[in-house]
């Protein structure tokens, strides 16, 4: 197994990652101009002469963290111009996705802005249309080829659309527009502002994290540590440390933020955002937290039964369950994944109707496995690696014999997981120096992944199970016979139990631990051989 990965010291690892970018890293003042961006001149034109004529603009957002975070952006803003802004993120039981008719029910406005919604409302830019409001739509989904009637589509993912960069998010596109927007009504709003929360929204949505998006969560997690907005104020106190990474944001703060639109509303996240006071703040943030308590023990609750459900053998799980609760589906699938290295769909069935998640493994592209089975489906919608979809409850037995026929046709090594190991460390390079070297090619995430190391055979010397419940593991393990010092593993998640050889092969990623202002090396298991 060792032998095919590289024994790095400190110098070899530092040239490694450095091979991973092409050029130095961009600065602010180089990101490309947003007026290349399709419709977006025109759009800031329409909306700066509606603010002149005071006319009425209704904003409508997205329930997970990019959209809340585009709506956030945009409240901003307009509380600085001053203008009155109304804003709505449809919920996902009542409204389900973007902006629907549903949603245009309760719009009294002459003009309607999406953010990270839109390009697929064809019939939502009908009603828009007969009622005599103009529609701008500002997404980064993929285009289908029939676009909707709209006054201006904003996306970079248009074939037409010039912008150099197509990987942004929503809230990216939407900073854009209002950088655009600025300079219409002549104003002295410092753009860079914006950035904590347009950050959180680049991480949270798995973005790459090279070119523009790495240099704007740079500044981003940079604004986040010294703005003094109130929820940057809370999320900084709340996490406690010197700097915040990426990985803070993506396992801590996001999931909060997320939690929102998954089991209640996301306007309580935006009410956190927005918050003018750092009592109202942590008010928000609070109930954030105790959304998420209840995510993840409906997550738990909804694993435990989507696991007893069978179907094992099959190359593509596809479990369903009534009345399992839609916020969390998502996450369950990502959960079967994990267990059994598979592409994975859950459905949650209500009134005859199911309505679910697939997330996928490997090189398989779920989006395209669901598409060839759309003829048992009522709706679907997503990418390679995650997808939605609808359908009605009789059908799910033979969708699932379908799109398992389907999966049979394609390349066994399309299932196998991905896992990119950078190399093998010795125990005496895991030090605080090793550290700061592997902090100066953050922020790591998707394009950018954090440097992931193997450990073989090496000798388990001790294990302590951690937690309230003891569900995480502490292993003391000497990686050489030789090795001067021993290291400590981190297994979350995990009960492990001490192998009959007392040997452990594992891959690992090298963390900061800051705890009562002392600062320690932590190793966290990936995964366990």
């Amino acid at each position: 197994m060792q032998n095919n990965y590289p024994h790095l010291d400190k110098p070899a690892l530092f040239e490694l990652l450095s091979k991973r970018f092409s050029a130095e890293d961009k600065k602010l003042s180089q990101i490309p101009n947003p007026a290349l961006l399709q419709d977006a001149t025109k759009s800031a034109k329409k909306i700066a002469s509606a603010i002149a004529e005071k006319k009425k603009i209704t904003l409508i957002g997205d329930y997970d963290v990019d959209g809340v975070s585009s709506t956030a952006i945009m409240v901003d803003f307009f509380r600085q111009i001053p203008y009155p802004l109304e804003a709505i993120i449809p919920n996902r039981f009542n409204d389900g996705y973007g902006v629907s008719p549903n949603v245009l029910n309760r719009v009294d406005a002459d003009l309607v802005i999406t953010v990270d919604n839109g390009i697929a409302a064809i019939q939502a830019a009908k009603v828009c249309k007969e009622r005599g409001i103009d529609l701008i739509i500002t997404d980064h989904h993929t285009p289908s080829e029939i676009l909707p009637e709209a006054f201006a589509i904003i996306d970079p993912k248009l074939s037409t659309c010039q912008y150099p960069f197509k990987e942004i998010c929503g809230a990216q596109v939407a900073w854009l527009l209002l950088g655009l927007l600025k300079k219409e009504l002549n104003l002295k709003i410092d753009m860079r502002q914006f950035l904590d929360i347009l950050a959180i929204a680049i991480i949270a949505d798995i973005m790459p994290l090279i070119d523009i998006n790495r240099t704007l969560v740079k500044e981003g997690l940079k604004v986040l540590m010294t703005s003094n907005r109130p929820s940057s104020i809370i999320i900084r106190d709340f996490l406690n440390k010197s700097s915040i990474t990426s990985d803070d944001i993506a396992f801590q703060i996001a999931p909060r933020i997320n939690a929102a639109g998954r089991v209640e509303d996301a306007s309580i996240a935006l009410a956190f955002y927005t918050a003018s006071s750092t009592n109202e703040a942590y008010k928000q943030f609070e109930l954030l937290g105790q959304l998420n308590a209840f995510r993840k023990e409906t997550e738990a609750e909804c694993t435990k039964k989507a696991l007893a459900c069978g179907n094992h053998f099959d190359d593509v799980i596809v479990v369903s369950g009534d009345d399992w609760h839609e916020g969390v589906v998502g996450i369950v699938a990502a959960r079967l994944v994990e267990h059994f290295s598979k592409p994975a769909i859950v459905l949650s069935c209500s009134d005859g109707v199911a309505k679910g998640s697939a997330r996928s493994i490997g090189d398989v592209n779920i989006y395209e496995l669901i598409k060839a089975n759309e003829s048992y489906l009522s709706k679907f919608g997503g990418h390679k690696m995650a997808a939605g979809l609808g359908l009605q409850k009789k059908d799910i037995d033979a969708f699932r014999v379908a799109i398992n026929q389907t999966a049979a046709r394609l390349n066994p090594d399309d299932f196998i997981p991905k896992e990119q190991i950078t190399g093998i460390l010795s125990s005496e390079d895991i030090d605080l120096e090793l550290l700061n070297l592997l902090e100066s090619f953050e922020p790591y995430g998707e394009a950018n992944p954090r440097p992931t190391f193997l450990l073989h055979d090496a000798q388990v010397l001790n294990i302590k199970l951690m937690g309230a419940d003891k569900s995480h593991s502490r292993i003391e393990i000497l990686q050489f016979p030789h090795a001067k010092k021993s290291l400590e593993l981190i297994a979350f998640r995990t009960v492990f139990q001490m192998p009959s050889d007392r040997k452990i092969s594992c891959s690992y990623s090298v963390a900061k631990n800051e705890f009562n202002n002392r600062v320690s090396v932590q190793l966290l298991i990936n995964k366990i051989y």
